[in-house]
Formats: C-alpha cells, structure tokens, sequence
C-alpha cells in the first residue's frame, strides 16, 4: 500500500531560528542597547559640563568607579536573568572582608590563611541562599532579605565582640599582605595614567560572563529558568543546581570585592555595604536586565556601571552638589526601563 505526501499549501516552512535577520533587528534585539544610548548621553553631557572630566586622568578614576561596582553586577545581572534577586550581595562584600582580616590577626597567620578562610566562608553563605531558595520555595526576595538582616547584625556584633570596636585591626605589617595587595589592590601606570587592578578583574569577569551566557549549556539554563523554571524543568534543566551556581557565582565576586576592600585600607568598618546590593541591582537594571527574568547580558550590566562611574565622578568634575548623584541615579534608571520596554516592543512588533 503506497501512501500519497499531502498536498502542499504553497508555503515554505523553515525554521524561524534560520531566517534572516537584519543587522538592525539584530541591533535592536540587544538587551544592552538602551544601556549604550544612555552611557553616549551622559558620555557627552559632562564633557560638556565638567572641563576635567576629558583629561587623561579622569579615565582611571572613572573605570575604578565603575570597576568597583560592576564587579558585583555582573553576578547580580547573571542571577537576574536566573529570575532571582540577592539582596545581601552588599553587606556579603563587607563580611568577606571582615572574616579575612579578623581570622588572619586573631589567629597571627599569614594573611593567605585569612582570605583562604574567607573565600570558603562566603561562599557557604552563597550556597546557604541557593539552598534555602530551592528547599523552601520562597521567594528570594524574602530569603536574601534575611540573609541581609543577619549578615549585617554579625558584621557589626562579631566585630565589637572580637575587636572592640566597630572596625578590624590593621594587618598591613603581616606576612602576606604586600603579595595579596598585588593581586587585590593594586595599580598599574599605562600611559601617565594609573589604573586600579580592580578594573582588570572587572574586565575578565564580563568576559567570562559574556561567555558563559553564549557559548555554554549553563548559560542556556540560566535564561531557561528566568524564563519560567517550570517549563525549564520540563524539558531536563536542572533548575536547582542552575539557582544555587548562580547565588554561588555572587558570592565568589563578593569575595573579591571584599578582599579589595581589605588590602586597599588593612581595616575594615563593620557596618560598610548597608544599601549597595540596590546599586548593583540598578546597574543590572540599566544594562538591560529584566525584573522578571529571561534577559540581559553580563556586557549590558557593565555599561550601566560605566554609566555609574561616569555620574559619580562627573559630578564632582562639574563641581555640583553630591547629594544629587541619587537623583540622577533614579532619573537614569527610570529613563533606562522605559528606553529598554520600548525597544523589546519595537522588536516584538517587527518579528
């Protein structure tokens, strides 16, 4: 019995993932496209305004103002995408710090043994957020809101309770810390210019980033559970494990802040970190990441701590009052969701 192939409709159909695209859809289908806009505004706007902000000099406080920052929002932006939030992320920078310069004087080890114990300290916190989040299927607004609470409580109590007061011992004649400070905080001079090591580790963790969302199956599984985790799970993701890499991702890039904070000062001020984790947010934010999940990029969230950098230091430059920094923050992220909402319209209408 021969079987006859159904009549055609006259239609071709071909898989949508192999239909062209034009640069321009391709363009407006970046996340960080509104992120690039505002940070060419700002760019030009205190070029204009601030008569220093164009010398050489300038370029390497900026970059160290945005490195600072965008070393944690490349992980914030990463677990954004994931669907989640991390509210700790800020005081987790400052107990990082504290738990490598108090176990190195307490215990008069090498400062190595300290930012060793730090490392494995945080992240079990990390793990501990990742953990809780997946076991008790509450939001991580809610979990990471503990966390905060807690870790800001222990940052100040353990340090009163071991130091006396609120900020640690200085460790800068211990062995190990001019070969830590290498690594963590120093700086090198390129062209007259000096720049901060902070802003290499910030470059590299974009990279890897960047990578690990384009070219690898975890990245895949990030934007499948920020897309929705049940539909994620459906198809073999493995949404837990994909939740508690991410939370464990922050915690690793708190680490290195932390350290950063340590070795640029040798103290640390116990209540440091209060209300960072929603600059973070806002830098990730501005780069194109949604609140709901399921896009952005790693490049996009270092744009908007560039455009952070920038606004910081270019009010200064402009010799305006500081207290407006907030105001422009807001003003800048508002104007940099909309921008973002009205592009994925755009795309969405023309696909």
């Amino acid at each position: 019995m021969s079987s006859t192939a159904p009549p055609s409709d006259g239609l071709d159909h071909v898989d949508e993932r192999l239909l062209r695209t034009t640069p321009l859809k391709k363009l407006l289908g970046r996340p960080e496209l509104g992120s690039v806009v505002g940070a060419i505004a700002v760019f030009v706007f205190f070029s204009l305004t601030a008569d220093s902000f164009l010398n050489p000099a300038s370029l390497g406080t900026v970059l160290y103002a945005a490195s600072t920052l965008g070393i944690m929002a490349v992980p914030v932006a990463l677990l954004m995408i994931g669907g989640e939030f991390d509210l700790s992320a800020g005081v987790l920078v400052t107990s990082s710090a504290l738990v490598s310069s108090m176990f190195s004087y307490q215990m008069t080890a090498n400062v190595w043994v300290g930012v060793g114990v730090s490392l494995l300290v945080t992240l079990a916190i990390g793990a501990f957020n990742g953990f809780m989040l997946t076991r008790t299927k509450l939001p991580s607004f809610i979990i990471t809101l503990g966390t905060f609470l807690m870790l800001t409580g222990l940052n100040l109590g353990l340090t009163k309770l071991i130091s006396g007061t609120v900020s640690t011992k200085s460790i800068a004649d211990m062995e190990g810390f001019s070969s830590a400070r290498k690594l963590f905080a120093s700086q090198l001079t390129i062209g007259g210019v000096e720049f901060k090591v902070t802003i290499l580790w910030w470059f590299g963790l974009v990279a890897l980033a960047t990578w690990i969302l384009l070219r690898t199956r975890f990245g895949n599984w990030i934007f499948a559970v920020g897309g929705g985790a049940d539909a994620a799970r459906a198809v073999g993701v493995p949404v837990y494990r994909t939740k508690i890499g991410l939370y464990l991702g922050v915690a690793f890039c708190a680490w290195i802040s932390g350290q950063h904070l340590l070795f640029s000062f040798d103290v640390v001020q116990s209540g440091e970190g209060v209300g960072n984790e929603l600059i973070f947010i806002i830098a990730a934010v501005i780069g194109g990441c949604l609140i709901t999940g399921g896009y952005g990029s790693a490049i996009g969230s270092a744009i908007g701590a560039l455009i952070f950098g920038m606004t910081s230091k270019g009010i200064v430059y402009a010799e305006w009052n500081p207290d407006w920094f907030k105001f422009f923050l807001g003003a800048m992220l508002l104007l940099a969701t909309l921008l973002n909402a009205w592009i994925r319209k755009r795309v969405e209408a023309t696909k």
